[in-house]
C-alpha cells in the first residue's frame, strides 16, 4: 500500500501499512548522503508492508535540521523515537531498526547503548571503515551488542570486504546473519529488497 506522511518530535518520514494487523514493525534510515526517498528504502518499505510489517522510512534528524552535524546524539534519539512510535502503532509486535550505511551504523550504536531499543537490527552496507589506507574499523561498540542483527553487504563495497565484515561480526555476542550481494558496491541494488523479509526472519526466531 502507498506510504503516508508521518511526523513526530525528531521523526519525519513515510509510513507503509500492511493490509491487516502488523506481525512486526521496522524503521529504516538512509546513509550520510541520502534521505528517505532513496530507491532501496522505498522498495524495502513496500516489500515489508506486503510481508505484514508496519514499515517506516525516515529522515534522520541531521537531514531534518540543516545546522545539525552528522553523528550528533539527536540522530540516535530520532531512531529511538521512531521505534517508540511504531510500538504505539503496533503494540506487542517486535520492532526492528536499521538502514543504509551511516543510518545502519547509528542503529547499532543505539542498540549497544540500550539493549531494549529494538528487537532486531537490519544493516545494509554497514560502513566498516573509511575507504582509505590505515582506517580503523568502526566496531568499538560491537562487543556490547545484544540485539540480533542482519548484515547485507556488497562484495565490491569499498568500505570493507565481506571477509573483513565477517571477522568484525564475530565480535557481536548475539545472533547474526551476513548476506553477501555479488558484485554490488556500497549502494546495494533495490532488487535485493524482495529478499529482506526472508533474510531478517532468520535472526528473529
Amino acid at each position: 500500500m502507498p506510504g503516508k506522511r508521518f511526523e513526530a518530535e525528531l521523526v519525519s518520514g513515510w509510513l507503509h501499512e500492511p493490509a491487516g494487523k502488523p506481525r512486526a514493525a521496522i524503521a529504516m534510515f538512509h546513509g550520510a548522503s541520502g534521505n528517505c526517498e532513496g530507491k532501496l528504502l522505498v522498495a524495502a518499505a513496500e516489500v515489508f508492508a506486503n510481508a505484514g510489517f508496519l514499515a517506516f522510512r525516515g529522515d534522520l534528524p541531521f537531514r531534518q535540521r540543516k545546522k545539525m552535524p552528522r553523528g550528533a546524539p539527536e540522530d540516535r534519539e530520532g531512531i529511538r523515537r521512531a521505534a517508540d512510535e511504531l510500538r504505539k502503532l503496533a503494540p506487542g509486535a517486535p520492532v526492528v531498526v536499521g538502514g543504509q550505511s551511516y543510518g545502519g551504523r547509528q542503529c547499532t550504536m543505539l542498540a549497544a547503548e540500550d539493549v531494549g531499543a529494538a528487537d532486531a537490527l537490519m544493516l545494509l552496507s554497514y560502513p566498516l571503515k573509511p575507504p582509505k589506507p590505515g582506517s580503523k574499523p568502526r566496531t568499538e561498540h560491537f562487543p556490547a551488542l545484544r540485539t540480533p542483527a542482519l548484515f547485507v553487504h556488497g562484495t565490491r563495497d569499498p568500505f570493507g570486504t565481506v571477509e573483513e565484515l565477517a571477522e568484525a561480526i564475530a565480535l557481536i555476542p548475539a545472533r547474526t546473519k551476513l548476506v553477501p550481494v555479488d558484485k554490488a558496491a556500497h549502494s546495494l541494488p533495490p532488487t535485493i529488497a524482495a529478499s529482506l523479509p526472508e533474510w531478517l526472519s532468520a535472526i528473529m526466531k
